[in-house]
């Protein structure tokens, strides 16, 4: 960072001198102000800016740069195509009250899986499948709930049925285990599926964190009876991320709090939900007591308007006797 600094800050001074500076000839060949400035550099500082100015993607003398040199040109599908692929397949609006949540999801997704540090495994499946339970499971349409998710896991190229099926399988394992047992595996321990991910995470030094993983983790803490508060998460994910799995924790912990924050105001508008349907369940029920009683009292004058007509008619069959016998 220093050395882009220098460099930006030498190529400012140099194209600002350029401007004012006049040009010199030198033996037939001209020079700029540019030239005349790095004459007066620092000569480590004029091999920096040479090497800036001559960066050639994937060939830096780095780890990072020599693992992924074979993505260098590689298309890269954008968040606008991956959204408008997600609208395509989803074929529905989204409900306003989702509509910025959905857009933040399906970007955050593609974002995190487009890295090519990115690598799927049981605890990131976990926490995406607990995700996508904790902002839809009151959607209104539980069909089109599923189809938002279907059409996220396509948008961004991930396999449901994978997801789902890893996010199955260790929930059913956390079932049996206690925190001790899970911390061990975290360590590396036996070769649980759990410990199998952490030995993966330790021997890959540019593994890369993404949020779902630490919310994997979260249900992790849950399964195994951890009081699901942010204050109470927030040391145990600490743990976890940096005395088990080696790794960096204030991400997560950070993520940890954004989750009970979300999970809280979530919560809430569910309660709004469940009262504004009580509401209108009793508004429904007084309409139709409405209409049960208005159709009572129409049956009631239909019966006493029967009856009427009745006793008319008896009265004139009466009158018509009473004529004929006379």
């Amino acid at each position: 960072m220093h050395v882009s600094k220098s460099v930006l800050l030498a190529l400012a001074f140099a194209a600002s001198s350029s401007a004012f500076a006049p040009q010199f000839n030198n033996g037939g060949g001209s020079r700029t102000a540019l030239q005349s400035t790095e004459s007066m550099m620092d000569p480590d500082l004029s091999a920096m800016i040479a090497k800036e100015l001559d960066y050639k993607p994937g060939e830096a003398d780095t780890a990072f740069a020599r693992k992924y040199k074979h993505l260098v040109g590689a298309q890269i599908k954008t968040v606008g195509e991956s959204f408008a692929e997600f609208t395509k397949e989803l074929g529905y609006s989204v409900n306003p009250l989702y509509k910025n949540m959905v857009t933040d999801l399906v970007g955050t997704t593609h974002l995190v899986v487009v890295n090519a540090r990115f690598q799927q495994d049981a605890i990131w499946s976990l926490g995406m499948m607990t995700t996508l339970h904790v902002l839809f499971k009151n959607y209104p349409e539980p069909e089109i709930a599923d189809k938002i998710k279907s059409a996220l896991f396509k948008s961004v190229g991930l396999d449901e049925a994978k997801i789902v099926a890893e996010a199955k399988s260790l929930e059913e394992w956390v079932s049996s285990q206690t925190k001790e047992s899970i911390e061990a595996a975290l360590g590396g321990e036996g070769d649980s599926p759990v410990a199998q991910i952490a030995k993966s995470v330790k021997s890959e030094p540019l593994w890369m964190y993404s949020r779902y993983f630490g919310i994997g983790l979260i249900r992790l803490m849950e399964g195994v009876g951890i009081e699901m508060d942010k204050d109470e998460v927030y040391p145990v994910m600490e743990k976890w991320m940096s005395e088990k799995l080696g790794v960096g924790h204030i991400t997560a912990c950070s993520d940890s709090d954004l989750y009970f924050k979300i999970k809280a105001k979530l919560d809430m508008m569910e309660t709004m939900m469940k009262e504004i349907e009580i509401r209108e369940k009793k508004r429904m029920a007084e309409r139709l007591e409405l209409k049960a009683e208005a159709a009572l009292r129409a049956a009631d004058r239909e019966l006493k308007l029967q009856a009427e007509i009745e006793a008319e008619a008896q009265a004139q069959r009466e009158r018509v006797a009473a004529s004929t016998s006379s």
